[in-house]
C-alpha cells in the first residue's frame, strides 16, 4: 500500500466559490470601474487559473493534475480555434473580393429601415443554419447587416442583438453545428430527436423574436433616417470594388459545401479560397504576397468613407489571435474548474431535493449557466451539467431529448451574454459590440430559457420517456417515434413513467 499518495477531495463550499468569486470580483473590476486603463479579460482569467490551481493542489491535487485539466478541455476545443483562425481568413477574402461589400451595397438598396429587423433576422437564421456555425454567421453576412443597419439609422446594439438571434437559431437547428451534435451526444439521444426538442421551445421564441423586430423595426423613427448616409457609403463602395451580383455566389459557396456535409474546416478553406479567386476576377489583380499579407494581417481599405473604412476594417488570421488568447484561458479556467469539482460540489446536492419537471428544468439552466460564465465556455455549458442531471431525467420519466434540449435552451444560447466566454469575445470582436450592450435586444437568446422554464412548471412542450409528448396545450400525444436512448436507461425511464402516472404525478396518454 502507497502512503506517500495524497488523498483527493471535493473542495469545501469556500474553496469551490474562491476562484469563481476572484475571477467574476476581476471581471466587474475591469468591465465597469477601471476607467478603461484595462478592459479585457485576460488578466482576471490569469488570476483565476491561480486560484483555482491553489485549490485543487489544497484539495491532493498534483500541478501536473491541474495541467491535465486544462490541456484536457484544451484539446476538446482545439477545433473550434482552429476553425476560429480559418474564419479571420474566410472574412478577409470575403472582403477583398467585394463579396461583403456588394452584401452591403444591395442591402441598402432593398432593405428599408422598418424591415430591416426581421428580415435581416430570418437571413442570418438561413446562413447559420446552412453553416452549422453562428461564428460564420455572424463573420459574414453578421458583418454586413452591422454596416447596412448603420446606414440606415438603427442602433447598433439592436442589430447586432438581431444578428446574433438569427445566427444562434440557425446554429440549434443545424444537424452540422457542434454544439447541436454535442448535447446529443452527451444526453445519449438521436440528433434529429435532439432537433425535434428544440422545436417546442425555439420555434415559438424565435417567431416571438420577428414579431419584436418587427415592432421595433415599425416604431423607429423614420424622421431621423438620413438616407445621405446610405448613398454615401454606396458611393464609397462602388468607387473602391467592382460590384456586380456574381460577388453574391462564395456566399452560395459556403452554403453548398454545407448541404454537401463537407467538414468544418476544408469547408471553411474551400470558401476562403472561392473568395481569393473572386478578389482575382472581379478586383484589382495582387501578387501572391500580397494576398498572404491579406489572409494574415487583414484588408487595408481606404474608401474615403470614415465608417465604412472601419466597417471593411476586419478580418485575417492576426485579427483572431486577441480572440484565441482570451479563448485559451477561458477553456483553461473552466479545465481546473472541472478539476476541482466545483460544479459538483456547489450543485451535486441540489438535484437530490428536485421533484418537478420544471424544477428539474430550471436547476439544469442554473448550472449551465453558471458554467458559462464561470468555466466561460459553452461545451463546458453543456458537457459538465449532463452527468450531473442525467439520471434525474430518468426518475422523472423523461425522455433524453428533453435534457439534450435544455442543455442547449441555456448552455448555448447564454454563452455569448459573457464578453469573457470564448462566444461573447467573438461576437464582440466581429461586430464591434459588447454582449452587455446586444443580449437586451438578443430576443431568442435572453427569452428562450425563460419561456422553457415556464412552460415545464406549467406542464407543458415536455417529452416523455415512452414517446409520449405533452404539448403548449396541455394535450398528451404519442409521437411517431420514441426518442433514442440507450436500451437500459429508456426501459428504467419508462417504467419510471409508468409508475409516477399511476401516481397521478405524470399525464396520461388522450
Amino acid at each position: 500500500m502507497d502512503n506517500s499518495k495524497k488523498t483527493v477531495r471535493l473542495p469545501n463550499l469556500l474553496e469551490a466559490l474562491l476562484p469563481v468569486l476572484t475571477m467574476v470580483g476581476l471581471m466587474i473590476y475591469v468591465f465597469n470601474f477601471s476607467d478603461r486603463t484595462y478592459d479585457a479579460a485576460h488578466m482576471p482569467l490569469i488570476i483565476g487559473i491561480i486560484v483555482g490551481s491553489i485549490v485543487g493542489i489544497m484539495c491532493g491535487h498534483t500541478w501536473s493534475d491541474m495541467v491535465a485539466g486544462m490541456i484536457k478541455r484544451l484539446d476538446a476545443t482545439l477545433e473550434a480555434i482552429l476553425i476560429l483562425l480559418t474564419v479571420g481568413l474566410l472574412i478577409s477574402s470575403f472582403m477583398i473580393s467585394g463579396t461583403i461589400p456588394a452584401l452591403i451595397y444591395y442591402g441598402l438598396d432593398i432593405l428599408t429601415p422598418k424591415l430591416f429587423l426581421p428580415v435581416g433576422c430570418l437571413l442570418v437564421a438561413v446562413v447559420g443554419l446552412a453553416c452549422g456555425s453562428s461564428w460564420t454567421a455572424t463573420g459574414t453576412i453578421g458583418i454586413a447587416f452591422m454596416t447596412i443597419g448603420q446606414g440606415l439609422g438603427i442602433n447598433p446594439a439592436i442589430t447586432a442583438g438581431m444578428a446574433i438571434s438569427g445566427a444562434y437559431v440557425g446554429d440549434k437547428f443545424s444537424p452540422l453545428s457542434d454544439t447541436t451534435n454535442l448535447a446529443a451526444g452527451v444526453a445519449q439521444t438521436g440528433l434529429f430527436d435532439h432537433v425535434t426538442a428544440m422545436v417546442s421551445t425555439t420555434g415559438p421564441v424565435f417567431v416571438l423574436a420577428l414579431i419584436f423586430y418587427t415592432i421595433l423595426g415599425m416604431g423607429s423613427n423614420i424622421g431621423t433616417y438620413d438616407p445621405t448616409i446610405a448613398k454615401g457609403i454606396q458611393d464609397a463602395i462602388i468607387g473602391s470594388f467592382n460590384i456586380n451580383p456574381f460577388l453574391l455566389i462564395p456566399i452560395l459557396v459556403i452554403v453548398v459545401v454545407c448541404i454537401l456535409r463537407v467538414p468544418g474546416l476544408p469547408g471553411v478553406m474551400i470558401s476562403v479560397f472561392t473568395g481569393v479567386i473572386f478578389s482575382l476576377i472581379f478586383q484589382e489583380p495582387r501578387s501572391l504576397g500580397e494576398i498572404f499579407s491579406v489572409l494574415h494581417y487583414g484588408p487595408s481599405v481606404e474608401t474615403g468613407n470614415e465608417f465604412l473604412d472601419a466597417a471593411l476594417a476586419k478580418g485575417g488570421m492576426d485579427h483572431q489571435m486577441w480572440t484565441i488568447n482570451l479563448i485559451i484561458l477561458a477553456v483553461s479556467f473552466g479545465g481546473i474548474l472541472e478539476k476541482c469539482g466545483t460544479v459538483e460540489k456547489l450543485f451535486g446536492n441540489l438535484k437530490k431535493r428536485i421533484n418537478s419537471v420544471g424544477g428539474l428544468v430550471l436547476a439544469t439552466m442554473m448550472t449551465s449557466i453558471f458554467c458559462d460564465a464561470t468555466m466561460c465556455d459553452q461545451f463546458l455549458g453543456i458537457g459538465v451539467p449532463a452527468p450531473l442531471y442525467d439520471d434525474k431525467y430518468d426518475d422523472l420519466g423523461l425522455a433524453r431529448n428533453m435534457l439534450s434540449r435544455t442543455l442547449e435552451d441555456a448552455g448555448t444560447l447564454w454563452a455569448v451574454m459573457f464578453p469573457w466566454t470564448a462566444c461573447g469575445a467573438y461576437q464582440m470582436r466581429t461586430l464591434g459590440i459588447s454582449p452587455f450592450k446586444f443580449f437586451p435586444f438578443a430576443f431568442v437568446n435572453l427569452l428562450n430559457p425563460i419561456y422553457a422554464v415556464i412552460t415545464a412548471y406549467l406542464g407543458r412542450n415536455i417529452f416523455w420517456a415512452d414517446g409520449a409528448y405533452t404539448n403548449l396545450f396541455g394535450k398528451t400525444k404519442m409521437l411517431k417515434n420514441v426518442p433514442n436512448a440507450p436500451e437500459k436507461i429508456h426501459k428504467y425511464a419508462v417504467s419510471q413513467l409508468e409508475k409516477r402516472r399511476a401516481e397521478g404525478k405524470a399525464p396520461s396518454i388522450r
